[in-house]
C-alpha cells in the first residue's frame, strides 16, 4: 500500500479545493499510489480522498504529528503539504528508504513539507510529542537550533537527530525530483515547493494550469 498524506487544520487560507488539487497532482504523477488521506478537524467530502479525523486539536502545523499515527501506519507513506504542486513524474517518491526533504533556508536540516517512511518506523515521533505536547511547542525544547520560527520540524529534526535516525535528504537521493518555486522559471518539477508567502494559487500561470490539472508542464 502506498499513502500520500496531508494535513488540513482550520482556520486558515486552505479548504476542500486544496485537497482536490493535491490529490488529482498527485494521482497523475506518482504511478502506483493507492491511497490519498487528509487528516482534518472539517468536514470534507473530496472525491478520491480518505478524509481521516484529527484527534488532538493541536494548533496550526503540531497537527502534522498526527500524520505519524502508528493507526494510519500501512505499508508505505508519502507526507505531503497542502501547497505542493505537481507537474510530471514523480514516481521516484516510491522507495523502500526512508527520507524528508532539506529545508531551504537550513542546509543540513530536515523540511516535513515533504517525506517518506515504511510502517510505523516513525510513529515513536507522535508517541513522544502526545506524551507532553505543551513541552515540545515550547520555544527553546530542543535546546539551541537555527531555525527562526520553532515548529513541527524543529521537533521532529531534533527527536530524530537526538536517536541518530535522521533520514536521507530526498534532494540528495533524487536531485532531479522537486524544484523550490521561482517565478523566473516557466518549466520546473516534477514537484515545486513552495516557501515562505508564495503559493500555488498566485504563482505564475504555468504553474497554476500545472496545479489545476488543466497543463501537464514539460519537465526541464
Amino acid at each position: 500500500m502506498v499513502t500520500l498524506t496531508t494535513v488540513l487544520k482550520s482556520g486558515g487560507r486552505y479548504d476542500a479545493s486544496w485537497v482536490e488539487r493535491l490529490n488529482g497532482g498527485a494521482r497523475r504523477s506518482i504511478p502506483g499510489l493507492d491511497r490519498v488521506v487528509c487528516l482534518t478537524d472539517l468536514d470534507l467530502d473530496v472525491a478520491g480522498v480518505d478524509v481521516v479525523p484529527l484527534l488532538h486539536g493541536w494548533p496550526a502545523w503540531w497537527s502534522k504529528f498526527e500524520a505519524f499515527r502508528p493507526d494510519l501506519a500501512d505499508g508505505l507513506t508519502i507526507l505531503c503539504d497542502l501547497d505542493t504542486v505537481f507537474t510530471g513524474d514523480a514516481g521516484a517518491l516510491i522507495d523502500d528508504s526512508t527520507a524528508a526533504m532539506e529545508d531551504y533556508f537550513l542546509k543540513g536540516r530536515l523540511s516535513t513539507a515533504l517525506m517518506r517512511w515504511r510502517g510505523r518506523e516513525l510513529d515513536h515521533l507522535y508517541e513522544t510529542f502526545k506524551g507532553d505536547p505543551k513541552r515540545w511547542m515550547q520555544p527553546g525544547s530542543c535546546g539551541t537550533v537555527p531555525n527562526s520560527v520553532h515548529g513541527d520540524q524543529v521537533v521532529v529534526d531534533h527527536l530524530l537527530r537526538r536517536d541518530g535516525r535522521l533520514p536521507t535528504f530526498i534532494q540528495n537521493l533524487h536531485p532531479d525530483l522537486l524544484d523550490f518555486y521561482d517565478p523566473a522559471h516557466a518549466n520546473q518539477g516534477p514537484i515545486i515547493i513552495f516557501i515562505g508567502e508564495s503559493k500555488p494559487d498566485t504563482a505564475i500561470q504555468a504553474v497554476q494550469d500545472a496545479w489545476c490539472g488543466t497543463r501537464q508542464m514539460q519537465i526541464t
